[in-house]
């Protein structure tokens, strides 16, 4: 499942909708992503995130679907929020189910680093003086 949205959310009562529907599964790997209030040695006050909805839901889709296949998933869940955020908010969510422990572990890996290097997301962090664009990178 993917959700890219403004609202923040709840991991655990996102992660039991997913365990409710299959019984089968026997691990759970999660990423959860925070704003920092550092970063490069500056203090960060907030962030703006953008995204183009329709080619990041699209091409996490088919992330997903890579990682169910190669990784043998249960299911898969990836939440990623947009709009302007604040230190200590959650940014994203990436959530994988599987029968044992390393399939979910290397998985939710994968996806977060398609995330954090080639996802059309774009972040740009406010300071006390100013502001910048960030580069996406692993």
């Amino acid at each position: 499942m993917i959700k890219i949205q403004k609202e923040d959310f709840d991991v655990d009562s996102e992660i039991k909708k997913i365990k409710s529907l299959h019984p089968g599964i026997g691990a759970v790997s999660t990423f959860i992503g925070y704003v920092r209030n550092i970063n490069e040695k500056k203090e960060v006050k907030s962030i703006k995130l953008d995204v183009y909805k329709d080619m990041a839901i699209k091409n996490l889709k088919e992330t997903c679907s890579n990682a169910i296949e190669k990784w043998s998933l249960i299911d898969c869940l990836v939440i990623h929020r947009y709009g302007h955020l604040f230190v200590h908010d959650k940014i994203v969510l990436v959530a994988t189910f599987s029968k044992n422990r390393k399939d979910s572990s290397e998985s939710c890996n994968y996806i977060m680093n398609y995330l954090k290097k080639d996802a059309p997301f774009w972040k740009k962090e406010f300071y006390n003086d100013g502001s910048s664009w960030l580069e996406n990178i692993n």
